[in-house]
């Protein structure tokens, strides 16, 4: 009898542990949720405050695409992505785990280096800001996400090889490549295919 318990539970924890590193290579590798934080992307995503999160407060979430970005995959203008904002280190595939939604929370980890922002440059690019609007390669973009006009001056700069210029949609409360610069494309952790959460506000991109 007690052998027949012992079997039965010792296959229920390997249902359980293989179903756990199923989920844990798919939120790595293929795609995973995100929890849209701060107020850089609205009007386009609601994020909650990082450090205070309100009870009554619900942050946009959306599912992100990570296939691409094993293989340094450039994103398309206007993409919305994830980032790794600490572009002066490399990352390693230990960080692909670290950042990991399920590993995250396991750890209580709040991953406050990842940021979540809109392709605006591409290797080559020039990237300029005039009279509050922004200009690529001498053209002046046309951005009906963005929240008002740029406030403030900012230098002109050029893309360089295997990396993107990224802003957030709320120019004047954003953290973004004016701050760390161009963004590597290994620091790219995915592009955003839908918000499922709210519910009333599912859409893709």
């Amino acid at each position: 009898m007690m052998n027949k318990i012992f079997t039965q539970v010792y296959e229920n924890v390997k249902i359980v542990l293989f179903s756990v590193i199923v989920a844990i290579f798919i939120n790595v590798f293929i795609f995973e949720p995100y929890s849209v934080k701060g107020s850089s992307m609205e009007p386009t995503f609601h994020g909650v405050n990082p450090y205070v999160e309100e009870e009554d407060d619900v942050a946009d979430r959306v599912f992100v695409l990570k296939i691409p970005q094993h293989f340094n995959s450039v994103p398309e203008y206007e993409d919305v992505i994830i980032i790794d904002s600490r572009v002066e280190r490399k990352r390693t595939i230990k960080d692909e785990f670290l950042d990991n939604t399920l590993i995250s929370l396991a750890l209580d980890r709040k991953n406050e280096n990842l940021w979540i922002k809109r392709v605006i440059g591409k290797e080559g690019d020039t990237i300029e800001f005039k009279d509050g609007n922004v200009y690529r390669n001498g053209e002046k973009l046309e951005e009906p996400y963005t929240s008002e006009p740029i406030y403030g001056q900012f230098e002109t700069v050029v893309v360089p090889e295997d990396h993107v210029y990224v802003l957030g949609d709320n120019r004047n409360k954003s953290s973004d490549s004016r701050l760390i610069g161009a963004v590597p494309l290994e620091n790219i952790r995915g592009t955003v295919l839908f918000r499922y959460y709210p519910f009333d506000k599912w859409s893709t991109f």
